[in-house]
């Protein structure tokens, strides 16, 4: 009798510490109020949010399909420990989809290639590259500067964003790093992967920024300072710091963080700034033979124009409240014309995207198809997905 109690007393604790197991799973719901599917956004969450001690054994689990998520966690202060893990749900149109917050072995994580990858390039002067699946850009450095200054052949003197045109999904930067140091000027010639024929020299490139004060841009000079952030399958991001410089009469002091993320044609530029309320990023004009269109309800202006036996759009795209309007600025001066978007500092700080398409990448072949994904980006940037915590 007594034995039998103690089984039954078993199987009843059993029954309840699984229950209880069951109760206490975390999940987080994911909400999309737009007309349509959302598939390639970044969902951040923090070890504060999800009430966690360690973010390495975090797996993130569709709780309809159970299917693990692919994710990866970024330490954003370089302390040496995670701070948040991102991950990119898909969430049908006006919907919400559920994700179970489990914990998972390293061998359990899904394997994703790293396409969202960033790096200093002490082989090439000292540029900064980044790029993702769909795109590429580079910065030039203090050393680009200075040979400039000092007239040696080579360097680059800009704060201006190039366009580096691959067409395939796979990374390039390492791949045309090494066969210009083997062949100098190997990358500037067409392959199979794209070529870089994108002109920056001074003008603002692809989201480069000015302060205007009157009529006239004034213009920071080289990155001084950069650290990588982080590197992986749905983010690369980095810091650059910049020497303080002046546009007229204001001291300008300037460093910012540049993020871009799997499936975007747009890297995302959180730029912290003091001594001006306001700023303008701009979107070189080459040789003027484009056009300049914009939808300042939207938020975004856009240049599309002939490039080499190609096109080419580039764009600015920012939240309500930051984009202020946009102007295109012609001078006679050599690469100074540019169409800018005026962006309000709110907080010493400023947020907004740039990036383009070429059309030999067949991702928004016509001026048509690259203003409708600037128009639904914006969208989703002004109705961001809505995460809520569920125990």
């Amino acid at each position: 009798m007594n034995k039998h109690l103690i089984i039954a007393g078993a199987f009843c604790a059993t029954i309840f510490s699984s229950c209880n197991q069951k109760e206490n799973i975390k999940s987080i719901i994911v909400k999309n109020n737009l007309d349509f599917e959302r598939s390639h956004e970044t969902v951040e969450l923090t070890k504060s949010f999800l009430n966690v001690e360690d973010l390495n054994t975090i797996g993130i689990k569709n709780a309809e399909t159970g299917t693990l998520q692919v994710t990866q966690t970024v330490d954003t202060d370089g302390d040496g420990n995670m701070d948040e893990i991102l991950f990119q749900p898909k969430v049908e149109a006006n919907s919400e989809t559920t994700y179970q917050i489990v914990t998972i072995t390293e061998a359990e994580k899904p394997k994703a290639e790293a396409l969202c990858y960033s790096r200093f390039v002490p082989e090439r002067t000292d540029d900064y590259t980044w790029e993702n699946n769909k795109v590429a850009f580079r910065v030039y450095g203090p050393v680009a500067q200075k040979m400039v200054e000092d007239g040696v052949k080579g360097g680059t003197l800009s704060s201006g964003v190039d366009a580096w045109l691959k067409k395939v999904e796979y990374p390039i930067i390492n791949n045309w790093y090494k066969k210009n140091s083997e062949r100098p000027g190997a990358y500037h010639e067409p392959s199979p992967e794209g070529l870089d024929n994108f002109h920056v020299g001074s003008s603002r490139g692809v989201g480069g920024i000015a302060v205007k004060e009157d009529t006239t841009y004034h213009l920071s000079k080289n990155y001084t300072k950069w650290r990588t952030i982080t590197t992986g399958p749905i983010r690369t991001s980095f810091y650059l710091e910049y020497e303080s410089w002046d546009a007229g009469e204001k001291r300008i002091k300037e460093s910012k963080v540049i993020s871009l993320d799997l499936g975007s044609n747009l890297s995302k530029f959180t730029t912290h700034i003091e001594g001006t309320d306001a700023i303008s990023a701009g979107l070189t004009l080459h040789e003027k033979d484009g056009k300049v269109t914009g939808n300042k309800e939207n938020g975004w202006v856009s240049y599309w124009q002939p490039h080499a036996d190609s096109e080419i759009g580039t764009a600015i795209v920012a939240e309500k409240g930051t984009f202020l309007g946009y102007e295109t600025y012609d001078t006679e001066a050599i690469d100074l014309s540019n169409a800018y978007a005026e962006l309000k500092v709110k907080n010493n700080t400023v947020v907004y995207y740039a990036g383009f398409a070429w059309k030999e990448a067949a991702q928004y072949p016509t001026p048509e198809a690259w203003e409708s994904y600037l128009t639904k980006f914006a969208k989703q940037i002004n109705n961001p997905l809505k995460v809520s915590l569920k125990n």
